[in-house]
């Protein structure tokens, strides 16, 4: 796709904040016009588009991809995103520790724990931890509190919610980081926790690598857009 425009610049629209391409509103494939609930993260979208050159690359504007994402794809079927999401919690990452070795199965102990215990905290929602592959059923309690916080969120925390569950693979994560109990950095080495374990037994991959830095990507895209929303 060519850049077909010059200027780009956040203004008010309908009682949001939207982005205008030589002062034409910006719109999402579907028609709905790109608009946001803070100026904050208006002008970082705008300023995605101003960096733009001759030719558009998407994957160079996660902003705009998130917020597409909200307005398409979330808002119209929150049920079903909201679904999508909280199945997660029955095959948590955090909650499948290995039976060995021993060193992968400590680390997995000291870094992951901290998480499962805050989640049980802040949202009711214990998860019980089990060693091995066999899938070990939840409390249906605790999913159905995880499905109660998917449900207090609008749908541009949502999406961004979305992009980081999917990334890391993590429900525990992704609340996390949205609530800024981790940061992107910190849900990236969680997440690939196993794996980075391994890269120092057996050294780099290169297609592993490549694909972790665009895990890594994707958790800092969405860590910046929970905190742009914020304004």
């Amino acid at each position: 796709m060519n850049r077909n425009y010059k200027h780009a610049a956040a203004v008010e629209l309908e009682g949001r904040f939207g982005v205008a391409l030589d002062g034409k509103p910006l719109s999402t494939p579907l028609g709905h016009s790109v608009a946001v609930p803070s100026r904050a993260l208006a002008e970082a979208i705008a300023e995605e588009w101003r960096a733009q050159g001759e030719e558009i690359r998407p994957r160079s504007m996660p902003l705009t991809q998130i917020a597409v994402t909200a307005l398409d794809r979330v808002e119209g079927r929150r049920e079903a995103v909201i679904d999508e999401l909280a199945a997660y919690g029955s095959t948590e990452l955090l909650c499948y520790h290995a039976e060995g070795p021993a060193e992968l199965a400590r680390r997995q102990e000291e870094a992951w724990q901290p998480v499962l215990d805050w989640l049980a905290l802040r949202f009711n929602a214990p998860l019980a931890v089990t060693r091995g592959v066999v899938p070990k059923p939840q409390q249906p309690g605790a999913l159905a509190a995880l499905r109660a916080a998917l449900t207090a969120l609008g749908s541009f925390e949502l999406a961004a919610l979305a992009l980081a569950t999917q990334a890391s693979g993590s429900i525990a994560l992704a609340l996390a980081l949205s609530e800024e109990r981790i940061d992107a950095a910190a849900a990236w080495s969680l997440s690939l926790l196993d794996e980075l374990y391994q890269a120092e037994l057996w050294g780099e991959d290169t297609e592993a690598a490549a694909r972790r830095r665009s895990i890594r990507e994707d958790l800092a895209a969405a860590e910046r857009f929970v905190l742009l929303l914020q304004g």
